[in-house]
């Protein structure tokens, strides 16, 4: 059975950052993982040294016949204290823009992945007072850098982060987590205010066309689970959904579902968890989450900014690609407006809280030599995007 993608359609890979960067040391995260206790089970260190290595990085992505490249600039190296500005960090992200027309390859460059300098995390950090005043500045510096990228997403899964003070406090207080929390409401309000100031000025600058990533997820009602499922998805999507109304485009980066019963929350049996989080895994969700977003936002063009599995099966991560890409097939079919899929993510690379162990790249990477050895993975995706679509 053949299954075709629509024409022009993007086919690439992902990587953020901190987590392939390496020497981020200017970073709340980086002092995160220093800090004493950490939750961190390791350091994020010289990462993959993609700061160094990025122009191979792009030439394994061209090379496998991918046509796009999604990466994120680092806030921390372009503006290490405030108000003070790094033009060689600047001219770094403007050369990996160009590196990636010159391949051939369109280059989708997000603002803020998660980080945020050392100085605003101890100064108010997303919450704070000033921050709407600071994102506004730093989108500023950063045009220079993006400006000739395809689109510009301002703040990478803000769903997600709103999540995280939530499992801190849970974990603290020696709570079972089962999977996402709710957000914390208060600060998925900021970030979405923080997302429309970053916005304003990307338009008023005439950028690409700007947007921003968020968490999808497919929920499943396992019986009398009603209820907490819609809660659950409203807090989680439906909001974040609704405030982007407005925008170019929305990013999903869709890996799992959540399963509700009558008390709320069930976490998956153990046998379909995957290495990364607990998440399970199911394919399908990508279809799901992409079907629920549209009908939120019939008339916003969709981009898939994520999609994968951590595994060590390489077998495994194309079996689940190949189904997962099936599902989206479908929903385009029933009538989703999606434009592409991006991939995570290029790299064996640094998982948070959870360090290197969890494998999500279509290529490994030696943690002494930086060695990059492409997994059979990556040939599979060049092909179906040669392709447009799967034999």
């Amino acid at each position: 059975m053949t299954t075709q993608f629509p024409d022009g359609f993007l086919w690439g890979t992902a990587t953020a950052a901190h987590q392939v960067e390496g020497g981020n040391v200017n970073n709340d995260h980086w002092e995160m993982e220093h800090a004493p206790h950490s939750p961190f089970v390791e350091s994020s260190g010289d990462a993959c040294d993609s700061w160094n290595r990025w122009e191979e990085d792009l030439d394994l992505v061209a090379g496998a016949g991918l046509n796009t490249y999604r990466f994120s600039l680092e806030w921390s190296r372009i503006e290490p204290e405030e108000g003070e500005v790094s033009r060689a960090a600047l001219d770094h992200y403007r050369r990996i823009v160009d590196g990636c027309r010159d391949r051939g390859l369109t280059p989708i460059a997000t603002l803020v992945h998660f980080t945020m300098p050392r100085w605003l995390m101890h100064d108010g950090g997303w919450t704070g007072p000033k921050t709407g005043d600071r994102i506004a500045r730093f989108t500023e510096l950063a045009l220079p850098a993006v400006k000739d990228a395809a689109y510009v997403a301002t703040i990478n899964e803000p769903n997600l982060m709103a999540v995280q003070p939530v499992i801190g406090g849970m974990a603290r207080r020696g709570e079972e987590i089962k999977g996402l929390p709710v957000p914390d409401q208060a600060v998925s309000e900021a970030l979405i205010g923080l997302h429309h100031r970053s916005t304003e000025v990307l338009r008023g600058a005439g950028s690409p066309p700007t947007g921003m990533t968020l968490v999808g997820i497919e929920y499943i009602d396992e019986g009398g689970g009603a209820e907490p499922l819609q809660a659950a998805r409203t807090a989680m999507m439906d909001q974040f959904l609704t405030a982007a109304a407005g925008d170019d485009w929305v990013g999903l980066q869709i890996y799992t579902a959540q399963r509700f019963g009558p008390d709320g929350l069930i976490a998956p049996p153990a046998d379909r968890q995957t290495l990364a989080h607990g998440m399970e895994r199911r394919p399908e969700a990508l279809g799901a989450a992409i079907n629920h977003a549209a009908s939120v936002l019939p008339d916003t063009p969709l981009l898939v900014t994520e999609n994968g599995i951590a595994t060590a099966d390489d077998a495994d991560r194309i079996a689940f690609t190949t189904d997962a890409l099936r599902g989206l097939a479908a929903a385009i079919e029933a009538g989703a407006d999606v434009r592409g899929y991006v991939h995570w993510s290029l790299l064996d690379n640094f998982e948070w809280m959870l360090g290197f162990a969890p494998t999500f790249g279509l290529v490994a990477v030696d943690r002494e030599t930086f060695v990059r050895t492409p997994k059979p993975s990556l040939a599979w995706l060049g092909e179906v995007a040669k392709r447009n679509g799967l034999a």
